[in-house]
């Protein structure tokens, strides 16, 4: 069992070194650590209050003041758009860490015993890619009601079966291995050698995909708002604000869609380059 775990060290110069080998990866790990930084510490250093309102400025451009202007109501972009990154990155990693949890723990359970309940995992994963998945996402927030909860479960629903695939994948790669026979040998049950054993085996591939959801979770839920299904206004989000500015871009206030647009296109941008990244890191090709 001395390949289950890595050492930190190792790990450390594998990042370092392909972080070096290509500029869009170290780009694309600032990046991520500046989105995670505004994320936790914007609600303690943004100029105004997101959602006080003062008509006397309504649709100010960019200036000293207002950086990125202000919109219909008087309300500070920049604010907004910094207090929305705490909100994105919320449901996106909300949502993600659900479909992880449920994805892998059933795709792991239905490869590691097989027969029907395989099969049956394996149809519903089906079932669910078989639809485009940001209509599947509308739908179910459309039955289930719209609120923020709902956002969430519904982006975690359709990133189920990516999880359960790739479990299913990895684990009927390790169950025959002689580590496994050695695990239960020492009398270890088969959920323990498969979830203490198997499974932080597989994680690598895991993380990888957890990375490129993360961005699909951001885009979904900031799609969902501005069609009117997600988060619901006043509140500051990607979605809401760049479907509020739509309005006024003809008339010339462009700084409404650009700046949230921008934001919410780099942050997806940042997690899939940080999933080749990832993908990089595990190949073991590259280890070398």
């Amino acid at each position: 069992m001395n390949n289950t775990f890595e050492t930190q060290e190792s790990f450390a110069q594998r990042l370092w070194f392909t972080a070096n080998q290509n500029i869009l990866s170290l780009v694309s790990l600032a990046l991520f650590g500046l989105y995670i930084l505004i994320g936790l510490t914007s609600p303690y250093w943004i100029p105004f209050d997101p959602l006080e309102t003062n008509t006397s400025i309504a649709l100010q451009g960019p200036n000293s003041q207002h950086w990125f202007g202000t919109d219909h109501l008087g309300r500070d972009v920049f604010s907004r758009v910094m207090i929305a990154t705490r909100l994105d990155l919320g449901i996106a990693v909300s949502a993600v860490a659900i479909s992880f949890i449920i994805g892998t723990a059933l795709g792991s359970i239905a490869a590691y015993y097989g027969g029907w309940y395989e099969r049956l995992i394996g149809r519903l994963a089906d079932i669910v890619l078989a639809f485009p998945l940001f209509v599947l996402a509308m739908g179910i927030v459309a039955v289930l009601g719209n609120s923020l909860i709902n956002v969430i479960y519904a982006t975690a629903i359709i990133n189920i079966p990516f999880y359960i695939r790739i479990a299913r994948a990895e684990v009927s790669l390790q169950r025959d291995r002689q580590y496994v026979q050695a695990a239960l040998l020492s009398g270890n049950s088969h959920l323990r050698t498969l979830f203490f054993h198997i499974l932080p085996n597989c994680l690598p591939n895991l993380v990888v995909q957890i990375s490129i959801n993360m961005g699909w979770a951001i885009l979904n839920a900031a799609g969902l708002s501005f069609i009117g299904l997600g988060v619901r206004p006043p509140a500051a989000e990607w979605g809401i604000l760049v479907a509020e500015g739509a309005d006024y871009i003809i008339s010339g206030q462009w700084w409404l869609v650009l700046f949230p647009g921008f934001f919410l296109m780099l942050a997806v941008f940042t997690f899939n380059l940080v999933g080749d990244t990832l993908r990089d890191l595990v190949d073991p090709q590259k280890r070398k």
